[in-house]
């Protein structure tokens, strides 16, 4: 694998917890097996690790994306992952609350019902 990959697994662990890192690999297949490589090396080897922004700022905008796009699945991820980019949950409150304006309220409405579920699974792990 290239240093894109690796560096790509050390930041999408870093971030999203091994855990998920794990059942995402679990679950990979002959079918999806390139399209893991691709994420870990591009998403996370390349656009992840740039120095121009910070993790707390790159979990700002994916988690506004994610409302915009309804990724409900990926916000709940996302989510959690904010918190280890140390982002408190009052921040990611007023992400769901600034992205209301852009994204509309009933995405934002459903944003902060995902956010309270997400969140307060976290803090019981």
């Amino acid at each position: 694998m290239t240093d894109n990959h690796d560096a790509g697994m050390t930041t999408r662990r870093q971030v999203l917890g091994d855990d998920h890192v794990n059942r995402a690999q679990a679950r990979t297949t002959d079918l999806t097996a390139d399209f893991q490589a691709f994420i870990t090396r591009y998403a996370w080897g390349e656009v992840w690790t740039r120095p121009g922004l910070d993790r707390r700022t790159r979990s700002v905008i994916t988690l506004t994306a994610l409302i915009a796009h309804g990724h409900w699945e990926e916000l709940a991820i996302h989510l959690r992952a904010a918190l280890r980019n140390g982002l408190t949950r009052e921040e990611i409150a007023e992400v769901i609350l600034q992205a209301a304006v852009y994204c509309g309220v009933p995405a934002a409405n459903h944003a902060f019902t995902i956010a309270q579920g997400a969140l307060t699974d976290e803090e019981q792990e």
